[in-house]
């Protein structure tokens, strides 16, 4: 009988694509989400599927959670629910506190409680600050400059203390700075590429802060789905933290050029003064995760640009 997993977050433009993903492989999946920043609608797919569970829940609430862990005695736990705002980590410290470090902590406990050997957490590479030398590396000291990257990292390190004192696997995803289909452009945390892309089809023009020359590891959604279903169902791995990125910068620039083949009738971008805190340059070294998981980022950027323009 196929085994059966977690996902959290699972109607998020990541969980979704991560369900499928593991509904794909033959696996038995039961998706919570709380719907605060998810759309059912993303899980049209994974809802056809006898293999899949739907549970309207949030996945800090530790009575209804426990009570699904108990049915389902899950092999593994993919925790992607999360408060995914920055700005909005800085207005209510408490609440990222509780989503982004407390839930991760109460799931941890029942992993260990029902024996379920593996969790996968969704960290960002928020944690490595604005000031870490370039590419990214997992082994240098993170320096985050937000409620949200402190909770993440927060969350890392409990993770792997709880991994070193009672052998529950942990591997702590760091995303940097995913696109792709279902990603909300009116989401607080919506990437750049989700923005522009609802707004070339709009026929709208599009702002640029800055001169357009800061780059970004852009990794698509479905590379991360992979990583994060090939994570939670490695026969082996080693606890840790792993970069998830292509090792590939890319200019807002050269993401404009792009556009401009696909919508050569849209109007001009429009460049304006870039704002304070904003990261020049983003790039991780993906050779970690390589080197366990044999992972590599597959989809060319301009492949990926382009699913993700001519979305229906």
């Amino acid at each position: 009988m196929a085994q059966t997993y977690l996902v959290t977050g699972a109607a998020g433009f990541i969980g979704s694509h991560s369900v499928e993903w593991l509904l794909e492989r033959g696996c038995r999946v039961v998706g919570v989400d709380n719907l605060r920043t998810g759309h059912l609608e993303n899980l049209a797919v994974a809802r056809l599927s006898p293999h899949f569970e739907w549970a309207l829940a949030d996945a800090g609430d530790e009575t209804t959670m426990r009570a699904l862990f108990e049915q389902h005695r899950f092999a593994g736990v993919l925790h992607l629910a999360a408060l995914v705002s920055v700005p909005e980590s800085f207005r209510d410290p408490a609440l990222n506190y509780r989503l982004n470090l407390a839930t991760a902590d109460g799931l941890a406990r029942l992993c260990l409680e029902f024996e379920c050997k593996r969790l996968v957490f969704a960290s960002s590479a928020a944690v490595y600050g604005t000031t870490a030398a370039l590419p990214n590396r997992e082994s240098v000291t993170p320096q985050p400059q937000s409620p949200y990257a402190a909770a993440k990292l927060a969350a890392e390190v409990m993770l792997l203390g709880y991994a070193a004192s009672y052998g529950l696997e942990a591997v702590c995803l760091r995303y940097f700075n995913v696109y792709g289909p279902r990603q909300d452009p009116g989401s607080p945390y919506s990437g750049v590429l989700s923005i522009f892309t609802d707004r070339f089809r709009r026929g709208l023009p599009v702002t640029v802060y800055g001169d357009g020359e800061q780059t970004r590891d852009f990794v698509s959604v479905r590379d991360v789905a992979r990583a994060n279903g090939e994570a939670l169902l490695a026969t082996e791995i080693v606890s840790g933290r792993y970069n998830v990125c292509t090792g590939r910068a890319v200019s807002l620039n050269r993401v404009l050029a792009i556009y401009r083949e696909l919508f050569p009738g849209a109007p001009p971008a429009e460049y304006a003064a870039a704002r304070i805190g904003d990261i020049r340059h983003s790039l991780g070294d993906p050779a970690l995760l390589r080197d366990m998981l044999r992972f590599d980022a597959r989809t060319p950027f301009t492949q990926g640009l382009r699913e993700l323009a001519l979305e229906n």
